[in-house]
This record gives C-alpha cells, sequence and structure tokens, in this order.
C-alpha cells in the first residue's frame, strides 16, 4: 500500500520539529533550587508582643535577602554573582502564621542548598524579631529540586510544535493542490484531472497509463518557458499513442508549483479536441 506524500511529509514535519524542541530545552542550561523555612518563635513563654512584632518584622526579611552583606556571602556559596544572586531570591510570607519560605536557584543542587543555607543563616542572625520573638529553621537540611529543564513540560511543548507543524505541512500540501483545482475551473476543466508531483518515483509508469487509456497522441505542454526542457524530456518518456487513436491530442501540463495563473491561461486556451488527463507539478 503506497502511503500518501502529504502524510509522509507531515510525519517528517512533526518529527523534526519536536527533536528540535527537544534539542533546544537539552541546551539550556539545568537550574535547581533549594529551599528552607523560618518559623518565627517567641523568645519567651509569656512574650506579650509576639504577634505584633511578627507582623510588622517579617516583612523585612524580603529586603534582608538582598541586601550586599547577605548576597555576597550566599553568591560565593552558590558559585555565582551577587547580582544574578539576587534575581534569584525568593521570599513567601505566609500570612498569620510566622512563616517565611526561602528559597534559591543556582546551577547546581550543591550551590543551590549552600545558598539558601547561607541566607536563612544570615536572616536568622539579624534577629529582626528582638526582642520578643526569633526565627528557627523548620528543617535543618534545604529541600533541592531541579527545576529546568521541566522534562515534563519540554515533551508537551514538543509533542504540541510537533501536531502544529505536520498540520500546517498537510494544509499546505492541501492548498497547493488546491491551487490547482481552482486554476482548471478557471479554465473550464471539470472532469477529473490526476495531479502529480515531478519528482513522484512513479511518475512515468502513471502517466504512461493514463496515455494508453486516453488512446490519443500525447502532448506535454510546459506551462512556463522555464519548463520547456523538462516538458520535452517527460515526453520522450511516453507513447505517442496507443491502440487506435481518438480525435484530438492527451495533454499532459507540467506546470510551476505557485504559477496558478500562468496554467489557468495556457489550459483556457487549449483546442477543444484537446484533453487535459495530468498536471505535473515542477
Amino acid at each position: 500500500m503506497k502511503v500518501p506524500r502529504a502524510l509522509v511529509e507531515g510525519v517528517l514535519a512533526a518529527v523534526a520539529v519536536g527533536t528540535l524542541v527537544l534539542l533546544a530545552v537539552s541546551m539550556r542550561d539545568g537550574v535547581s533550587e533549594g529551599r528552607l523555612t523560618l518559623l518565627a518563635t517567641p523568645s519567651t513563654p509569656d512574650s506579650a508582643q509576639f504577634g505584633e512584632v511578627t507582623s510588622l518584622a517579617a516583612p523585612a526579611v524580603v529586603q534582608l535577602v538582598r541586601s550586599p552583606s547577605v548576597l555576597d556571602v550566599a553568591a560565593k556559596a552558590a558559585g555565582t554573582t551577587p547580582d544574578r544572586l539576587a534575581d534569584a531570591i525568593a521570599v513567601e510570607l505566609v500570612p498569620a502564621s510566622g512563616v517565611a519560605r526561602i528559597s534559591v536557584r543556582a546551577d547546581t543542587a550543591e550551590h543551590a542548598s549552600w545558598a539558601v543555607s547561607a541566607v536563612a543563616k544570615a536572616v536568622i542572625e539579624a534577629d529582626l524579631l528582638a526582642p520578643a520573638a526569633r526565627f528557627r529553621l523548620v528543617d535543618d537540611q534545604p529541600e533541592t529540586a531541579r527545576v529546568s529543564p521541566d522534562w515534563r513540560l519540554a515533551t508537551g511543548l514538543a509533542l504540541t510544535a510537533a501536531v502544529i507543524a505536520g498540520v500546517a505541512v498537510a494544509a499546505l500540501r492541501r492548498l497547493r493542490g488546491n491551487n490547482v483545482r481552482t486554476a482548471l475551473a478557471a479554465a473550464g476543466i471539470s472532469h477529473p484531472v490526476v495531479v502529480a508531483r515531478d519528482d513522484d518515483p512513479g511518475l512515468a509508469e502513471r502517466l504512461t497509463a493514463l496515455c494508453v487509456a486516453a488512446a490519443r497522441p500525447v502532448k506535454v505542454l510546459a506551462v512556463s518557458p522555464w519548463l520547456v526542457e523538462r516538458a520535452e524530456e517527460l515526453a520522450r518518456t511516453l507513447p505517442d499513442k496507443a491502440s487506435e487513436p481518438a480525435e484530438g491530442t492527451a495533454v499532459i501540463a507540467v506546470a510551476g508549483k505557485d504559477r496558478r495563473s500562468d496554467l489557468a491561461t495556457a489550459l483556457a486556451v487549449l483546442p477543444a479536441s484537446s484533453v487535459l488527463v495530468a498536471v505535473v507539478l515542477a
């Protein structure tokens, strides 16, 4: 069974685009994230100002983690510069809980772990909540996770891009075919006509079968001047006529893929005795 060329081209385009998307993702630098959680606790069991101090002072953590002194220490741990690290630090304050979640992104899990530990240590040593409260670590060891590349997301994007590419190629192929049909309609040709590509390996056999069925002398018509040589070459591979010839000629038009107007004009002036049997897109 012969697989349609449009299907083959669509599948190839989908595979190529999907592969390129995955390749582009794989070439990106890996990013890991280290996380630590700080919890505000009262300095003394009967600290009456704990809640008020915590709600007022906790937001200062956001500014503290980006201070030059903290960034310098954390940048050395992360193997990067303070300016780049400033964009890689995030602080999440959980309302009415005294919880601050600090996360730092770096090129490796080890660097992310060291950097977030350095930042958390600096926040604790700053003692922002004194004297009513203080921050402490919920967990001694940072939680690390790889955040980029996200292969599940990349696979989804690759599949989506592949489907779009495949459909687009198939649509373009169909549109190209529709251009030929439009030209045939403009020339007043309503009977079925074979539309084939010049690079089709079985082109000569298909056209020979059509010529034999037509039982007429064969004329290969070059729609554009630059196609004359190809039309003559194609004509030499076809039989001049088969069995008892009928009136007129069997015409095979050789046209450019994007020259619909030329095709319509050439077909419109064919003699009434001529019958168009095929259009070859070169």
